[in-house]
């Protein structure tokens, strides 16, 4: 007895081609998607619109059009005969290596960028197409040739569609960005606990852009490689808070920071919390940085063997620790993304774009996934912050001894709880 299936607001409608590009003959037919109550996936044969699989991002050979088929994830996704209405025979992994996310998720990110990015389907693309396109073209750094050839579209509708799925995506930062909570007492994590009211960590990371040559000098790195310097702030879970692209990569970490808190939508530091950064800023109130002259990096301590020498030592060693989370943060975002890791030959303007819109998708998978595809992390529970609340952020960044004296205060705390 079959299950009943039933559609949601979040239920999925994604076509898939059954035809080959390579015999324009064959008319071209697709399957429905469609979700269960018991949440499998089965598809119907539908209308005459068509695409590359969902799947395995391949076009599966011509199969006869009075028959439903089922897929076999496992095989790349070849089809199976089948007299009835059949399902999923296994889970996501090459939608999670195709575009980056299961099959779950991509329904909800669809069902966002049309409900709230404002995101429509044209006359021949659906919507689902069109964000397929576009991750998978940032997944793989894939050129609009390629992505053209691999959905059977023309390079100016595949980067029509690119842009669009860009702007919607990007009217999102509001709901993707997330809202850190400061560590409190009863934080147990070994690397978090001793900063009481640190919201994050802050960094900077340079991405490879391409420029035209008139303006290389600016963005060249001091590694000599072309590049933006990009400011992002995340919490202890890897969840990007703030991210501001744009600056040329000859441009000091600090001079970014600088332009982030005085821009009119700026990155506020509420009043008795801060971000641990490291010596490439100032120790300001709202921003702790480790001390200068003393051992700090993880290469630096080698295996550990004599230890921390005092209350400096151990400071910066547990400062280490808990920073590592923006770099790790910057890790996965670049293994995710492939267009990160080499230059693409867009605008600069919609290079700086692109590596919003990563940031925003690398938010989006890990919220709405149960294990991050690329890097299975533990995570430790975070209260909410409370809403509807006035909160006093910190207005004057200038360097001050009361800051100095905090840090001190830190430091000598966890060198007389070890002794």
């Amino acid at each position: 007895m079959g299950k009943k299936s039933v559609f949601t607001d979040l239920s999925l409608s994604l076509p898939i081609i059954l035809n080959s590009h390579t015999d324009k003959t064959q008319p071209r037919r697709s399957f429905l998607l469609a979700i269960n109550e018991d949440y499998e996936l089965s598809y119907y044969r539908s209308g005459s619109v068509s695409s590359p699989c969902l799947g395995c991002g391949l076009i599966h050979p011509n199969i006869p059009s009075n028959l439903m088929f089922k897929m076999d994830m496992k095989h790349c996704g070849v089809l199976k005969p089948s007299v009835n209405v059949t399902e999923f025979s296994s889970g996501d992994v090459q939608s999670v290596v195709n575009l980056r996310m299961n099959r779950n998720a991509f329904g909800r990110l669809c069902y966002l960028l049309t409900n709230i990015g404002g995101l429509v389907e044209s006359r021949y693309v659906r919507v689902e197409e069109k964000v397929a396109m576009f991750l998978s073209t940032l997944a793989h750094h894939k050129k609009n040739r390629v992505t053209g050839h691999d959905y059977i579209r023309s390079g100016q509708t595949i980067s029509a569609h690119f842009h669009e799925v860009m702007r919607a995506l990007l009217k999102l930062h509001l709901l993707l960005l997330v809202k850190p909570a400061p560590v409190d007492e009863s934080c147990t994590n070994e690397n978090w606990k001793w900063f009481k009211g640190c919201l994050g960590a802050l960094d900077g990371t340079h991405i490879s852009v391409h420029v035209p040559a008139r303006d290389m000098a600016r963005y060249r790195t001091r590694k000599g490689t072309i590049a933006v310097n990009v400011l992002a702030v995340c919490d202890r879970e890897m969840n990007f808070i703030y991210a501001l692209t744009g600056w040329e990569g000859s441009a000091a970490d600090a001079r970014a920071l600088r332009d982030a808190l005085t821009r009119d939508d700026s990155f506020r530091v509420p009043r008795g919390c801060y971000y641990i950064c490291d010596n490439g800023y100032e120790n300001i109130e709202g921003f702790l940085t480790p001390y200068r002259k003393v051992r700090y990096h993880r290469d630096s301590w080698g295996n550990r063997a004599t230890g921390p020498e005092n209350y400096k030592d151990l400071f910066n060693w547990r400062h280490s620790r808990a920073r590592n989370v923006i770099e790790r943060a910057f890790g996965l975002l670049k293994k995710r993304w492939a267009i990160l890791r080499s230059p693409s030959f867009y605008p600069i303007a919609v290079q700086n774009r692109i590596i919003l819109g990563c940031i925003l998708l690398h938010n989006f998978i890990r919220t709405q996934m149960p294990e991050d595809p690329v890097e299975d992390i533990e995570e430790d529970s975070v209260a909410s912050p409370e809403e509807n609340q006035e909160i006093d952020f910190i207005s004057s960044f200038e360097s001050s001894g009361i800051w100095d004296s905090r840090r001190d205060e830190f430091a000598m705390n966890m060198w007389n709880t070890d002794h």
